[in-house]
Order: C-alpha cells, then sequence, then structure tokens
C-alpha cells in the first residue's frame, strides 16, 4: 500500500514536470516563433540610438570678406521616449522648471517613435546644463543634445537685410521645399539667411550608436557625417553699413547704397532696428510684446516696404522731362517771387521771399519750386508720368528680399482709373515738384540716382558680388541733357548756394539733391508741430561726380530739410565706402 502511494505520487511530479516543460516549451514557441521579430526589434531598439547631427550653416560674408555671423552651439534638453519613466515626471518637470503638463504633452506627440530624442525644453545655458548634467543619472533617457544655431555679433546692424532663423512653422513645412527637413531645424525666416537658404542650410547628418541600460554608449554602429552649408559673399560693405546706421541715431528711416555700374546693393539701412539674436535663441513673450507694441514699426524694412512723397528730389524727373520734350531749355528763365497763382490758388516757393530771376542750373541748386512750377505746367503730367517710369518710378524694382511697394507716379489715365475724377492743373504743380500724389520708395530714389549716374542704365538690384548685372530698363534719353542735370546735382553739393552743402566732401566729388516732403498742409501761422507731422527728409546723391562709384537715397523720417537731417548722412555713408580698406582678414571663420 505504501509503496503504490509512492508510485502515484512519483507519477503525479512526472507529470507536473512535463506539463511545465510543456508550458515552457510553448511560451518559448510563442515568444521566438509567433512574437519574435517584434520582440528583436524592440531589443534592437533598446540597445540602439538614433543621433542626428546637424550640419554647420554657410557664413555670409560682406563684399571685403569680412564675417557678417557666425555659427554657435545650442543646446536643448531631450528625453528617449521609449526609455523614460512616467513616474519620473514631477521630478523631470521640477529639474527643467517646466510645467509637468507641457512636458506630458510633447513627450505623448513622440511616442510613434520613442526611441528618438523628444526636445523638450530649448536654448538651455551653460549653468542649466551644467545642473541637468548633474542630475540627469536618476531619470533614464533624459540627455542634452546641441544644434547648430546662428549668431549675428553685429546685433540690430544690418537686421532688415541679413533676416534671422527659426524653426519651421507648420505651413511651411507642408511646402515642398521643406520636405526633407525636420521640424526643429533652424532655417532662415528672414532676409538674406531666407532669400539664399538652400545654400546656406547644408544637410544635416546622423550617427547610430549603441548604448547600454544606463544611456551611456557602447559602440558607434554607423554614421554619416553633415555636409556644410555654402558660404555666401554678398555685396554689402560692412563699414558703410556700421558708419550710415550710427549716422541715424534714434531717428527712424531708411538708406539704400548701390553700386551704379552693377546694380549691387551696397548698404541698406531701415531705422528703427531690430536684434536677429532674440528670434534665434527664442523671446520671451515681453520681449517679443516690446517690438510688436513699438510705434515706430521696427520690424517694417522702409527701404522697400514704405513709400513716400518724394519733394524735390523728383525735380530730376521734372527737368529731364522738361529738356528732352523740348518745353524748356537750359537758359529759360523764370522770375520767382515766392509763389504763382493758379486761378484762385496760390502755390508758395519754400523761400518765402522768392529765388529772383533764375535759369535751370540754378534753379536745381537752389530747388526753386516756383521754376519748377512752371516746368510743369509747360510739360504736363502725363509727360512727367512717362519720364519717371523710365526712371523706374512707380514700378518694383524686382528685388528679392521681401514685399516690395510699388510706389505712385500720377497721370491722367491713373486718376480716371483710381478715382474716376478728372485731372486737375494744381495737380500737375504739385507732382512737378515730388508732392500730391506721388509717392517712392527709397531703394526706387536710389535706382533713379542709379541711372543719372550711369547715363540711363537701369539694373536689377542684386545682393550677388560681380554677377552678370541684370538691365531693368535703359532711358532713352540725350547725353547733353543728362550731362545739364548732372552739373545741376554737382552744384547743390559745391556750390555756396546749394541746398545740399552738408554733403560735400573732402575725400570725393559729391552730386546729389535734396528733398523735403511735405506730410501735412500747414496754414498760415502754423507754429511748433508734433514730430510725426513733421516734414520728412531727402537727400539722393552720388559719387564720385566724374566716375561714379557709389548711388544712394537717404529718408530721414519727420527730419525737417533734407540737406540738413539727410544729406550728412549720405556724405557719411559715400566716405565710408570710398576710403580705403585694410587688407581682409584671412583666418578660418
Amino acid at each position: 500500500m505504501k509503496a503504490q502511494a509512492e508510485k502515484e505520487k512519483i507519477s503525479l511530479i512526472g507529470y507536473i514536470i512535463v506539463a511545465i516543460f510543456f508550458l515552457l516549451i510553448m511560451r518559448l514557441w510563442q515568444l521566438q516563433i509567433l512574437q519574435g521579430n517584434e520582440y528583436r526589434k524592440i531589443s534592437e531598439s533598446n540597445r540602439l540610438r538614433i543621433v542626428r547631427i546637424p550640419a554647420p550653416r554657410g557664413i555670409i560674408f560682406d563684399r571685403n570678406h569680412v564675417p557678417l555671423v557666425k555659427n554657435s552651439a545650442y543646446f536643448f534638453a531631450s528625453v528617449i521616449p521609449g526609455e523614460f519613466d512616467h513616474g519620473k515626471l514631477p521630478v523631470l518637470a521640477k529639474l527643467l522648471k517646466m510645467p509637468a503638463e507641457e512636458l506630458l504633452a510633447r513627450l505623448s506627440a513622440s511616442q510613434a517613435t520613442p526611441f528618438v530624442p523628444a526636445k523638450l525644453k530649448q536654448g538651455l545655458s551653460l549653468k542649466e546644463i551644467a545642473y541637468i548634467e548633474a542630475r540627469k543619472s536618476d531619470i533614464p533617457g533624459l540627455m542634452i543634445e546641441a544644434e547648430v544655431s546662428r549668431e549675428y555679433p553685429y546685433g540690430e546692424l544690418g537686421a532688415h537685410l541679413l533676416g534671422y532663423l527659426g524653426k519651421p512653422s507648420p505651413s511651411q513645412l507642408k511646402e515642398p521645399s521643406f520636405k526633407n527637413i525636420p521640424p526643429d531645424m533652424f532655417v532662415g525666416q528672414w532676409g538674406i539667411e531666407k532669400l539664399y537658404d538652400a545654400s546656406l542650410r547644408g544637410t544635416p547628418g546622423q550617427k547610430i550608436i549603441e548604448v547600454n541600460a544606463l544611456g551611456r554608449q557602447l559602440r558607434l554602429l554607423q554614421e554619416r557625417p553633415p555636409v556644410k552649408g555654402d558660404d555666401l559673399v554678398i555685396s554689402i560693405d560692412i563699414d558703410l553699413q556700421r558708419e550710415a546706421e550710427r549716422a541715424f541715431g534714434d531717428r527712424a528711416g531708411a538708406l539704400v547704397a548701390i553700386k551704379p555700374t552693377t546694380g549691387e546693393i551696397l548698404g541698406m539701412v531701415s531705422k528703427p532696428s531690430f536684434d536677429p539674436n532674440l528670434f534665434t535663441r527664442g523671446m520671451s513673450r515681453e520681449q517679443w510684446l516690446s517690438i510688436a507694441a513699438n510705434k515706430k514699426n521696427p520690424m517694417l524694412n522702409r527701404a522697400l516696404q514704405s513709400q513716400y512723397p518724394p519733394g524735390s528730389t523728383f525735380k530730376i524727373v521734372t527737368a529731364l522731362a522738361g529738356l528732352e520734350t523740348g518745353a524748356i531749355t537750359p537758359d529759360m528763365k523764370v522770375d520767382c517771387r515766392g509763389g504763382i497763382l493758379l486761378g484762385n490758388r496760390r502755390f508758395g516757393c519754400w523761400r518765402k521771399e522768392g529765388h529772383g530771376i533764375l535759369s535751370l542750373h540754378r534753379a536745381i541748386v537752389e530747388s526753386c519750386d516756383v521754376y519748377f512750377y512752371e516746368v510743369g505746367r509747360r510739360v504736363g503730367i502725363d509727360r512727367i508720368a512717362q519720364y519717371a517710369a523710365a526712371l523706374g518710378l512707380g514700378q518694383k524694382t524686382g528685388i528679392e528680399l521681401g514685399r516690395e511697394r510699388q510706389g505712385v507716379v500720377p497721370s491722367t489715365a491713373w486718376k480716371k482709373e483710381t478715382s474716376g475724377m478728372p485731372w486737375f492743373p494744381g495737380e500737375t504743380l504739385n507732382a512737378a515738384i515730388g508732392q500730391g500724389y506721388v509717392a517712392a520708395t527709397p531703394l526706387q530714389l536710389a535706382s533713379m540716382m542709379s541711372a543719372v549716374a550711369n547715363g540711363g542704365l537701369r539694373y536689377k538690384p542684386s545682393f550677388v558680388v560681380h554677377s552678370e548685372p541684370a538691365i531693368a530698363g535703359r532711358l532713352t534719353a540725350n547725353p547733353y541733357n543728362l550731362e545739364i542735370i548732372r552739373k545741376g546735382l554737382f552744384g547743390v553739393v559745391n556750390e555756396r548756394s546749394g541746398t545740399g552743402w552738408a554733403a560735400k566732401s573732402y575725400l570725393t566729388t559729391v552730386s546729389g539733391k535734396t528733398g523735403t516732403a511735405q506730410v501735412v498742409a500747414l496754414g498760415r501761422g502754423a507754429g511748433a508741430l508734433h514730430e510725426r507731422f513733421q516734414d520728412h527728409a531727402w537727400f539722393v546723391a552720388f559719387a564720385p561726380h566724374e566716375h561714379p562709384e557709389i548711388a544712394l537715397a537717404v529718408l530721414v523720417e519727420h527730419g525737417g530739410h533734407g540737406g540738413a537731417a539727410a544729406a550728412p548722412i549720405a556724405k557719411t555713408a559715400i566716405e565710408a565706402y570710398l576710403r580705403p580698406k585694410p587688407a581682409p582678414d584671412t583666418a578660418d571663420h
């Protein structure tokens, strides 16, 4: 009996052992056969980590090979979602000083790729990096990563021209040109950075590494090195840019300088400006509100996105129209007694006591309004509009930098189309001196002066040095008539009675034209005006007079008289460009 019981006990144990082995075999079959591929992938993912290697962005140099930007490291804290213990979320939130809800949202968005780092906090300082590194062993999957970002050593200088970098917006990521760009990669968002982004940005690399349970790298399995972006030499002269912006001080306005023989942009100023480093590093809400709430609109590129009455700088157009049509001769004289009557309305000259009897040369030099009223009356608005268009006014220059304003060159047909009203004779007198409906951008007036300087060719503005010049238009004019106007412009700066004497330089010969554009109509006895009602100050010029190398337009918003406010800035910019340069630094940037 006892032997029988022992035998049954042994049999039961044997059955149990067989059952256990059977279960183990079934489990092994399930794990290795049915789910083998799945767990193999998980196993591989657990020990492999994909790290993106950022590509250094190409450096932007000025025409003398001075670097205008530089690359810098941009650090951020990331977590491998597949390695992160969600029970550590409160600890992570305290460490990064971020709301736990925000961290959870970012981690949840990355669950589809559990072994690709999810960026949690960007733009870390060195102090923050040291603090996180000392504590990251408590949080599985936490790591510090680096991206190549942009630094603008000149700050606000040339910001509207250079632009800035930023992360692609959701709408940009839908565009074909952004198809292969990671959503967290810095790309050009404005200015030169945006215009040449495709060549500047380079191609990111990637490496696959094997890590242990603590996330430490064991070995490198695969690497694809990044490809640096192309360097770019642009036509800007940073000395001109710096000195011109310094000359503006706190005043709002714009300057555009062009090389008359090629159309290369030598300088482009828009004041007030902004610091592009704020956009690249990530600005606070308070910093953005301070920019957005600024009534002077620092984000507006006044050089091409604002248009103003050109004032007396437009007399160049009126004089050319008069000479070319034969309506006047260089010797035609007008008696300026401080104004003229047209019907029952008086049109005054800026010099209330009048200029006396004068011909074209002196009318240009002293900017006599009465003389040009008479020229406008003889020529007519439609002929004036014809020559304004030939000099590039009332049309976009084609610059590829942003939304460019077109300006306004009025005519009888234009007014009929826009308002349904006929053109009145008094409106011709206003247009002849650059007032009334006439409007232009600083870029257009700089292009106009470039054509006057080089004999009538208008080039499409370009930022590429030594590129093949693209002709945008050709002024068909008698060279003799152009020379008469150029001599008058020389007199504006270099004759004793000239309105632009403040631009006279001992370094070179400057020729130019002042302009004072009325903002509001003034009644008799008008006293001091608030700044926003004061006249705009213009000065357009080229130099040297004999063989022009630079043409420019300067506008000072509400600056008063062009000769006092704008001419000194033009002189500063011209001298900064023509002054001999030191040998370029050949160090590797």
